[in-house]
């Protein structure tokens, strides 16, 4: 075998061998991958039950029921579908109706969502001080906006 073959051959090699590995790595992935989906997307699309998904939206009024111990039932809307989504555990903080969340879980018969996970989103109309204040500076801020919720703290004065 001429140099130029054998360079060939194990170039040729290596190729499959990287192409097998991107491939083991991408069939690891598509497992462990999670799609998020609105109310609206299940309707449309056929997502077949016990796949897991993420359902995000906002959290229907007057649609939260306590059961026993930490079982809670729930909407999800999208202002167009709404889903009753059965959660087993403790609730976060920020979750409320009228807000924004994120479940993780599966479908079930009847679309019923079950969850695993509930993810409250936060305010987004959340800024700091600091960089309301850069915007205003900026001239970047906009008047209708809502003013910053938090004040960040101010920084200790430095000693000489």
């Amino acid at each position: 075998m001429t140099r130029r073959r054998r360079r060939g051959v194990l170039i040729s090699g290596a190729l499959v061998v990287l192409a097998a590995a991107v491939g083991l790595v991408l069939m690891a992935l598509s497992d462990s991958i999670v799609f998020f989906h609105t109310p609206s997307d299940l309707s449309a699309k056929a997502v077949p039950e016990g796949q897991r998904i993420r359902l995000g939206g906002l959290v229907a009024v007057g649609s939260v029921k306590r059961g026993q111990g930490t079982d809670v039932e729930f909407a999800i809307t999208d202002t167009a579908e709404q889903i009753t989504v059965r959660y087993r555990g403790v609730l976060p903080d920020l979750f409320r109706e009228g807000q924004g969340v994120v479940t993780e879980g599966a479908l079930e018969g009847g679309r019923i969502f079950r969850a695993d996970t509930v993810l409250a989103k936060h305010d987004e109309n959340y800024m700091p001080r600091e960089v309301a204040d850069a915007l205003k500076e900026k001239g970047l801020w906009q008047h209708g906006a809502p003013p910053p919720a938090v004040s960040a703290p101010q920084p200790a004065a430095e000693k000489k």
